[in-house]
């Protein structure tokens, strides 16, 4: 029997929202204004300005928490209201769901058979799942700051996790650790075109004053400059206090779990947007380690552990072994509560009759933990792709992305063209209907298109990894041109060649009978570097 999950609905008695959400709600110490409603002049209906804040969020640090949204250009307005007939619908809501570490396979959606995952499932039917999406990074840092601006992190020269440096034969070059203010983020370009915004969970792209109410987010809870928590259990933090002490969630209750907090947080927020429209970024901390499930879902998972005759790992390269199999009950249980998250926000949004008119995207920052140093047991798998998290092997970097816009036309469905997080920007902000902003040009592009039938907007993608990590990989970068990819690793110079038209798993390496190939690819992949300057790492001592 499937994974049995109370009744959604349930959870959302109309009128009243579930006494968690409402408590969360009356944290953020007011609603907001319904927005004044302007004519028309072409006669089609009328528009929306802004919503205006009329209260500060909480009573901590008002002036840090809130910021005042800006209007619409007039420039902009005028250019809306000139549109044929003018009659373009409401501004859509957005909703961002970023999962920490979730692999290409972890979900149902996307052939797990042990992971269960109905909700997220049942998005991607109704939705455009992509399978060759790729996260610009192996680890988390520089991925979320390329969702959040659009641009490579090795233009940014965030390449590593923050906090995460080693050495080793080589001295890795510098990595930055925060996202720079003056970078313009996709909530700075919602929140300026009139969208109330707001970020619940994992950040990691700097402590204060680098938090994401300083990045263009109205509100934020659990953001701060750690990667994973001290515990997926309330108080969230360890005896004392730690690093890794989860913010802003002081008040909750003995046996509470992270997730469900941050949902009941989000849906509070929401409560408090009268009129919309918003840009909500649920950005949940699972599946990252520690790993600690719900003991229901955990015992659910644990009556259904599947049994395999061959063996458990495989060699990858440098000592590291690949998990074959995904197994890990705790693992599942972490899966499974960002699943009944997701179910509970589109119900949300179905109960207050915002799902026609709501975006929502579902994306993960890397591939799955699959790979570890020999000796180590690693939680999840992502085979058929070889390696996890920390490689620029397929499983590292290729991740699931799923869109859901119900309002545009067309079919949705399997999209294979190629796609990289830092096109997660443009396509966002082409979906709500947001022009470009003045700015340093973005790497990303939009997906619109693509999603439409078009052609694929990329033909070439880079990656730059000049890192050691936990994982056991060394120093690399990466180029795929087509179906061709290669890996450089910086220690030896050694190149590898994959078709991976053929040669999904990345097993057959043809540099040595396809030379010019493998040459031509380590020329493109130079010289890319040289164009964003990416910081390279050095002779060891």
């Amino acid at each position: 029997m499937g994974l049995q999950i109370p009744l959604l609905r349930q959870r959302f008695p109309r009128p009243a929202p579930r006494p968690a959400e409402a408590a969360a709600a009356a944290r953020f110490g007011g609603r907001i204004r319904e927005p004044p409603r302007s004519y028309c002049p072409c006669g089609s209906g009328a528009r929306t300005r802004p919503p205006e804040p009329i209260h500060t969020w909480r009573s901590i640090e008002p002036a840090a928490r809130v910021r005042v949204r800006k209007p619409f250009a007039i420039a902009v307005l005028a250019a809306t209201l000139s549109l044929a007939g003018c009659s373009r619908v409401a501004q859509p809501n957005v909703v961002l769901l970023l999962v920490d570490d979730l692999g290409w396979t972890d979900l149902g959606a996307y052939g797990s058979t042990y992971h269960e995952t109905p909700e997220i499932d049942r998005l991607a039917a109704g939705g455009w799942r992509f399978t060759s999406m790729y996260a610009a990074s192996p680890v988390c840092s520089p991925t979320r700051a390329s969702i959040m601006t659009g641009r490579h992190p090795a233009r940014l020269g965030i390449t590593d996790w923050i906090g995460g440096e080693q050495r080793g034969l080589l001295a890795p070059p510098r990595n930055e650790s925060e996202l720079p203010l003056d970078e313009r983020t996709v909530a700075e370009a919602f929140r300026d075109a009139g969208y109330a915004t707001g970020f619940f969970g994992k950040w990691h792209l700097g402590s204060a004053p680098f938090l994401p109410q300083a990045q263009g987010y109205d509100v934020n809870v659990g953001g701060h400059g750690a990667g994973h928590p001290a515990s997926y259990f309330y108080p969230y933090a360890r005896p004392g206090s730690s690093p890794w002490d989860v913010p802003d969630l002081e008040d909750g209750e003995t046996g509470e779990y992270l997730t469900d907090r941050l949902t009941d947080e989000a849906l509070g927020w929401l409560e408090t947007v009268d009129g919309g429209p918003f840009f909500l970024t649920l950005s949940y901390y699972n599946v990252h380690t520690p790993l600690e499930g719900r003991p229901d879902l955990v015992r659910h998972f644990e009556a259904r552990v599947p049994g395999f005759e061959d063996q458990a790992v495989e060699p990858v390269a440098y000592g590291a072994e690949n998990k074959r199999h995904q197994d890990h009950p705790v693992y599942a249980a972490m899966v499974a509560s960002v699943d009944e998250s997701v179910g509970r926000i589109r119900a949300f949004l179905g109960d207050r009759g915002l799902a026609d008119r709501t975006i929502v995207v579902l994306v993960s920052d890397n591939g799955g933990l699959s790979t570890l140093p020999a000796g180590h047991s690693a939680p999840t798998s992502n085979l058929p792709l070889r390696a996890g998290k920390g490689w620029l092997y397929e499983g590292g970097i290729r991740i699931p992305l799923i869109v859901s816009d119900p309002g545009r036309a067309g079919a949705p469905g399997r999209t294979d063209g190629m796609a990289m997080t830092t096109d997660l920007m443009p396509t966002l902000l082409d979906l709500a209907g947001i022009g470009a902003a003045p700015g340093p040009p973005l790497d990303g592009r939009s997906l619109v298109g693509l999603m439409e039938g078009g052609e694929a907007v990329h033909d070439t993608l880079f990656w730059h990894f000049p890192h050691y990590h936990g994982s056991g990989n060394r120093p690399s970068g990466a180029i795929r041109i087509g179906s061709l990819k290669g890996i450089e690793w910086f220690e030896s110079g050694r190149f590898e060649l994959y078709d991976l038209a053929a040669d999904s798993s990345e097993t057959r390496d043809l540099s040595g009978t396809r030379p010019e190939d493998a040459d031509a690819l380590r020329r493109a992949l130079s010289e890319w570097r040289v164009r964003v300057g990416a910081r390279m790492p050095q002779g060891g001592d």
